[in-house]
């Protein structure tokens, strides 16, 4: 799988536009239940009205939820990004800190967003990033037999060798999203399905 993904998608890279490690945790905490192009388009204007983050610092909660509201929970997330601002700033001198624990503390931020935080701000690779497409096909190919992203994580650690595990989220992401999509269709041809033909017939939709 990790052969014909990398053949198929050898570019594949975070679709989330962003400038240093803060807006990318920005950017991230936006993203749940949002699509990356909605973000994209937030975040253009948003970056240019926040270029720092002594902005969001200082941001209030009433105006910086304004300024995210076409995106789906921005009271949720409003909260979260704000609040996150003023714990980098106190208790980490303004830089994001470099460990899972330290990341996963922040608001908004659980294991996967701080997976993909670390891997493309600082190059650490703590895990694998676990969204709805790397859940659906981890369990339509038995790469996994839970549908707990946690389990599914575990498990695919314990399947690829470290190297792979940045690309692979990515690579996963861009067959669902241009090869094999969520709705049920005919995919006995698709390159990953003949690798493994039951995958056909183990249909998964994430809720």
């Amino acid at each position: 799988m990790v052969r014909v993904l990398k053949g198929q998608f050898p570019e594949a890279r975070i679709a989330l536009q962003y400038n240093n490690p803060w807006e990318l945790l920005v950017a991230v905490v936006l993203s749940a239940q949002a699509t990356d192009k909605k973000v994209n388009e937030i975040t253009t204007s948003l970056f240019r009205k926040y270029p720092r983050l002594a902005d969001y610092t200082r941001a209030r909660l009433s105006k910086f939820r304004n300024d995210i509201r076409r995106i789906g929970l921005y009271k949720q997330k409003a909260a979260n990004i704000l609040a996150s601002a003023r714990i980098v700033q106190a208790r980490y001198h303004g830089k994001l800190p470099k460990t899972m624990a330290e990341m996963i503390a922040l608001p908004g931020v659980g294991r996967k967003s701080a997976n993909v935080i670390l891997g493309n701000a600082y190059g650490i690779v703590e895990g694998i990033a676990v969204d709805t497409h790397v859940r659906r096909f981890a369990m339509r190919f038995s790469l996994s037999e839970s549908d707990d992203p946690a389990k599914i994580e575990q498990d695919l650690m314990h399947l690829l060798p470290r190297r792979d595990w940045p690309g692979f989220t990515y690579r996963l992401i861009e067959y669902g999203r241009n090869i094999c999509p969520a709705r049920k269709h005919a995919c006995a041809a698709h390159p990953l399905t003949r690798l493994y033909p039951s995958a056909a017939r183990r249909w998964y939709s994430p809720r």
